[in-house]
């Protein structure tokens, strides 16, 4: 399909990037093998060589992992794409892969647990200098980017608490210093934004998330332009074997076609339930990106065409209930909407980052990042909003009771 770049995403989505073999068949083939055969030593000896194009091994390349990194790559507008075995190594990868001893870092504070914990203790380790700076303050970041850097970091809207940072400016405030732009953009995934078409210069995803959506398999992505990634990423992970497994990336291209359906089903609920947990007395206060009420409202509006499917709330404390033992009680309470870290999914699921996600960054950070002990973070998915609605209701009876017993 040569042109196949001129169609809409929902069509990308599904048929972009398919290489079928002779046997022509209509869903893409999966190619379980580790290393490939040559026809003779010769074309062996010109494959390693570089002079003909030829499967090597799967750590190098497979063909249906190529045929999910040409899809990515479509869909996000990129040059080129690889992929990796989890969500973390794409954004270690992306970094370690530019960066050496002496290099300078700069990342916006609100950051998912382990990419802090790069930016803070690992990087330091190998002699890259690291500065936080609060990502929705654009003076922090006109200040950390007037000296020289070679990489900024951030991720917008923010785990958990949905910050979001303004890619442009930040974008050209980064390369004035010389810096590569990196931008995970994980929880408005490829079709709420467009970091590249803002100035970032890398995209990085946990595939694990919404182009999975059904907690299946694991798998990262990290997106650039062709020279970027021939020449600094594909050496890093051609020789330190951060690979996906040709399964999983088959997974994640069936993932791929129902991802356009799956995201705007859960978005509309997100913003309906962000709607329903504000008007709740029980709920201090609800983050979502396109409601008025979202500390950057109008910049959601600017660069993201939609709210996204993650609703971050506080639960108030009751006479008897610390804040953490109320985020606590609700979440027990709950039979739909399941505990887990995970988000993204076809299934509601909530987490409480503060002893989770976030747990070992710190209270001192936590407290920074505004994640107090009454946060829960909610991943909305598939199922009917009365279903969602009443399950939340489950959960806060139980405090509202309290509440009046108490008083």
């Amino acid at each position: 399909m040569s042109s196949v770049s001129k169609f809409r995403p929902a069509t990308l989505l599904v048929q972009g990037g398919i290489e079928r073999t002779q046997f022509s068949e209509t869903s893409e083939a999966l190619f379980l093998t580790s290393g490939f055969v040559y026809d003779s030593a010769e074309q062996a000896e010109a494959t390693f060589a570089g002079t003909v194009e030829h499967y090597q091994y799967s750590r190098f390349g497979n063909p249906t992992i190529s045929m999910l990194e040409r899809r990515l790559a479509l869909v996000e507008g990129a040059e080129a794409c690889r992929t990796t075995a989890t969500g973390m190594a794409a954004v270690h990868a992306s970094m370690l892969a530019h960066l050496k001893t002496g290099d300078r870092v700069v990342a916006s504070r609100a950051l998912f647990g382990s990419c802090h914990w790069i930016v803070s203790t690992l990087l330091p380790r190998y002699g890259i200098v690291s500065e936080f700076v609060d990502g929705a303050d654009l003076d922090q970041w006109r200040t950390a980017l007037s000296t020289p850097a070679q990489l900024v970091l951030l991720e917008t809207p923010s785990n958990p608490m949905l910050e979001l940072v303004d890619i442009r400016a930040v974008a050209d405030l980064a390369h004035a210093a010389g810096a590569l732009v990196v931008v995970d953009n994980v929880f408005a995934t490829p079709l709420l934004q467009k970091p590249f078409e803002l100035g970032a210069d890398v995209v990085v995803y946990s595939c694990t998330k919404h182009i999975d959506g059904q907690g299946r398999v694991l798998g990262g992505a990290v997106l650039g332009r062709q020279k970027w990634v021939d020449e600094v990423l594909q050496p890093f992970i051609r020789n330190t074997g951060p690979s996906m497994s040709a399964f999983n990336a088959w997974l994640l291209l069936k993932g791929l076609e129902t991802l356009a359906l799956r995201v705007d089903a859960a978005c509309r609920s997100a913003e309906t339930l962000a709607g329903f947990l504000a008007d709740r007395p029980e709920i201090a206060r609800v983050w979502y990106p396109t409601r008025p009420d979202h500390p950057q409202h109008e910049l959601a509006a600017r660069q993201m065409t939609g709210g996204g499917t993650l609703v971050a709330f506080e639960v108030a404390g009751t006479p008897t209930l610390s804040p953490k033992q109320a985020a606590f009680r609700l979440m027990n309470a709950m039979r739909v909407v399941r505990v887990s870290n995970n988000l993204g999914d076809s299934k509601s699921l909530a987490t409480h980052p503060a002893t989770t996600t976030h747990y070992r960054i710190g209270a001192e950070e936590r407290a920074r990042l505004g994640i107090t002990d009454g946060v829960i973070r909610f991943s909305v998915g598939l199922e009917d909003i009365e279903d969602l609605k009443d399950d939340l209701l489950r959960g806060l009876g139980e405090l509202q009771t309290l509440r009046q017993a108490a008083e």
